[in-house]
């Protein structure tokens, strides 16, 4: 009779829902370490560390530290893109100015350090500019669908063009980022959003 050794144990199997969980983790760590070090300052060592997990592991799941951010990027932006869908842009700022005045929301500081990454990453890598183009227009359609279905309700102000609003309300939101980002205080940032929504409304 043949001995069985633990060779011939068959190897467990990790289900879809554990390595979706495993990607989960990595990305929310990475995130936090994004934001907190910057992309370059973001080491292989730090992810590690951030991650509670071995490079092999992390690159397991994403091909490599470029690859990572960008994932990190886009899984912000179609929240991002969803919440514009369904509440609009103003929103969004309303959400995150929220989370930034709760001290005890970790998400906050990670969501603002990925945007301020973005945008200097936008500036100084060309690469990164043309994969990050789908994900910026991707917003940007869900801003437009959502004033056009605005517009048609009667809700929206019909004598400015819906591509100026769109660019009225991404600097708005840009500004927003920044400030936060810059430690300013938010104190009367909630009396400024109703007059940023107040501005594409239209008149009684």
């Amino acid at each position: 009779m043949k001995r069985r050794t633990c060779h011939d144990r068959p190897v467990p199997r990790v289900s879809q829902d554990q390595l979706d969980a495993r990607r989960r983790a990595i990305l929310d760590a990475a995130r936090t370490c994004f934001a907190r070090h910057g992309y370059e300052g973001a080491t292989v060592r730090r992810l590690e560390e951030a991650t509670g997990l071995s490079r092999g592991a992390i690159f397991h799941h994403f091909r490599d530290k470029d690859s990572l951010f960008l994932a990190v990027a886009e899984d912000d932006a179609t929240a991002m893109a969803a919440t514009v869908a369904q509440h609009g842009l103003v929103q969004v700022m309303r959400n995150l100015l929220v989370r930034a005045a709760d001290p005890a929301e970790p998400e906050a500081a990670g969501w603002l350090g990925t945007q301020l990454e973005v945008s200097r990453r936008l500036r100084t890598d060309p690469d990164f500019a043309t994969r990050w183009a789908q994900r910026s227009a991707a917003i940007a359609t869900a801003t437009r669908d959502r004033l056009a279905r605005q517009r048609a309700a009667g809700v929206l102000r019909d004598d400015v063009p819906a591509d100026v609003l769109v660019q009225f309300l991404e600097l708005a939101y840009d500004g927003l980022v920044l400030h936060l980002a810059m430690g300013r205080p938010a104190d009367n940032l909630s009396a400024v959003l109703d007059l940023v929504e107040a501005a594409v409304r239209r008149r009684p």
